[in-house]
Order: C-alpha cells, then structure tokens, then sequence
C-alpha cells in the first residue's frame, strides 16, 4: 500500500478546489497559487481539482489542464508532506474525455481520478460501470455519488456493490444529500468486505454526523465510520475544518461522543446552507463559495465562468448572517496573505 493511500484510509481534510478568476473572467494563477497555500498552512490532507467547485466548464475554455498543472508544480515545490499528501483529479465527460483526462492526471503526479456521473446521463448503470473499470486501468478511482440537484444521477444499491468490487476504486465519496441513499452505499461497502476503500463524506448537509456515526448493520461486522471529507464546504475556513476533523477523530477513538457536537452540527450546516444557497436549490453554490474566499482576499472575484452562477438574491446577506462565527480564520488569513499572493 502506497504512503498516500494509507494517508487517504487515515481520513483527510480534502478541499474541493475553486476556480480563481478576476472580475474580467480570467483565470489568475497568481489566486490559484495562493489559494493551494492556504490551503497547505492550513493543513489539510488533500486537494480535489477539476471537480464541480472548480467548475465542469473549465474544460471547455481549455483550463482543465494549466489548473492541474498549476496545482501540482505548487505541490511539488512547497508541500511539506509530499508523500501522504492526496492529490485528486475531477474526471467528467464521455468515456473518449474521461480515460483523455485520467491519462493527464496521472502523468501530472495526481493519486485519483473523481469520476464524476454528470457525464454518464442516458447510460445503464452496467455502461457506467465498465467506464469506472476502463478509467481504474489507468488511473485508481474515487467513486462518485453526486447531488442530483448539481447534476448527478441516482444509483441501486446492486450498482455500489458491484463498484465496491472493481479493484483499483479506492474511495468513494458520498454527495447524495440524502440519508437514505447514503446508506445504500455504505451498507454495499460493508457488503463487500473491503478494507482497503476509503469512504468520505460530500454530503455538505451533514458533515459532522456523517464523520460521528458508526455504519454497522448486522453485529458480527465491526462498525465502519467514513474516514474525512471531500468537500467544498471545507473549500472555506479549511483550518478550523482541520481541527474538526482532528477532534472528531479523538471522540470516536475515546468513544466519547458529546452532545456539543450535535450543536455543532446544526451551525455547521446552517453555514452550509447560506454558502451553497439551499433556499434557491443550490442556484448560487460556486458562487457562494468564492464570495466567502473573496471576502477573506484568497480570491480576487467571486466571479464564475458561466454568467448565470452568481449569487442569488438575499445570499449576500445569509453570507453575513454565518461568517461572525469565523472572525479569527479570517484574522489569521490576512496575517498571512502576502507571503501566499508572491
């Protein structure tokens, strides 16, 4: 087993990378670079790129490659853990773009490949399927189940078990909003006997009762927990999310689980629903994300690559309603800004 396996199994903080673009809609490498700093200073374990927060459209306007680039030369000159570090590659397309793009990843130095389902819709799951086995060839896999209201599509539970078994999917990261379809994975990964794959929460609404619940569901099967988070909730305020992740760790080894935590959870994801817009079924998302790195100067707009990803109307102000909670990240953002924007 590889360092960054081990690392990824140990469960990780792992931002899913925005896009940094100036209010003109040029991409700014300069942002780029100094985003991934904050990113690093703040310790998280991981970086997705090309994922849905950095925006599925990059690739149309031909930057799907310089921001993976741009995100691994970075890695390879300042990360201080190179070795347990999990570099994350959004594979999205037909299967032509997808094995195009694995291909790519894997030679810039990237661990995975998110291969993302918003580009498999009209196909059978057995179609899908032998997609995920042609891009494991290449590049190993981090399964996918993503919200159907950003574009995913809903799996049975016979198609996660038949995913758990293709060898080279080392991960899967839960995205479905929903409890019940969340079950349906974890409960086909128990089925499968795998100890090898990782499980992360990408249900933004959910995070910390996510990473708190013990998945057991018969008792002769020890209890499985998801191991971090893949997420673009965590693409903000990532050093807290750090220290989270560190504490909910130490509870579960302790089995100490406090009833703060459940407060927690609620303020948690009542931030959450102010950033992704929930009132307006997640219409301002990306845009909710960026206007909070815009805020703390990581990003120089919060400007999206298509025009109609803006923020929608009253978000600004739910913005401020949960960003008092965050006064001293911000803080320590601005200390160390300069050194992160040379």
């Amino acid at each position: 087993m590889q360092t960054w396996q081990k690392s990824l199994l140990e469960g990780q903080v792992i931002p899913a990378c925005p896009l940094a673009l100036t209010e003109e809609g040029d991409w700014s490498p300069k942002y780029q670079r100094a985003l991934l700093r904050y990113y690093l200073a703040s310790g998280a374990g991981g970086i997705a790129v090309g994922v849905h927060t950095t925006q599925f459209e990059i690739r149309q306007h031909g930057l799907y490659e310089p921001i993976l680039r741009c995100v691994s030369e970075i890695l390879d000159q300042e990360n201080p853990e190179p070795l347990n570090f999990v570099r994350v590659a959004g594979l999205c397309g037909n299967l032509h773009q997808v094995i195009e793009q694995a291909e790519l990843a894997k030679k810039l130095g990237y661990h995975l490949g998110l291969l993302s389902p918003s580009g498999f819709h009209g196909l059978s799951e057995s179609e899908v399927l032998q997609h995920t086995k042609e891009a494991a060839e290449i590049l190993p896999v981090f399964g996918f189940f993503l919200h159907e209201a950003v574009g995913g599509s809903a799996f049975s539970f016979d198609y996660w078990c038949q995913l758990a078994e293709i060898k080279n999917v080392q991960a899967i990261k839960i995205a479905a909003f929903n409890r019940y379809q969340t079950l349906d994975v974890m409960r086909a990964i128990e089925k499968s006997g795998r100890d090898d794959m990782a499980v992360y929460t990408g249900n933004d609404d959910n995070i910390i009762l996510d990473l708190l619940t013990p998945y057991q569901f018969s008792q002769t099967q020890t209890p499985r927990w998801m191991a971090g988070g893949l997420l673009g909730q965590w693409a903000v305020w990532t050093r807290q999310a750090v220290e989270m992740l560190e504490s909910i760790k130490l509870a579960r080894s302790e089995k100490q689980i406090d009833r703060e935590w459940l407060l927690h959870n609620v303020t948690l994801t009542d931030a959450n629903s102010a950033i992704f817009d929930a009132r307006n079924q997640f219409a301002g998302c990306i845009a909710g994300v960026n206007e909070v790195l815009r805020r703390q100067g990581l990003l120089p707009s919060s400007r999206c690559l298509s025009r109609k990803d803006v923020l929608s109307p009253g978000q600004s102000l739910e913005l401020d309603r949960v960003a008092t909670a965050h006064i001293a990240e911000s803080e320590w953002i601005r200390a160390n800004l300069a050194d992160w924007l040379k």
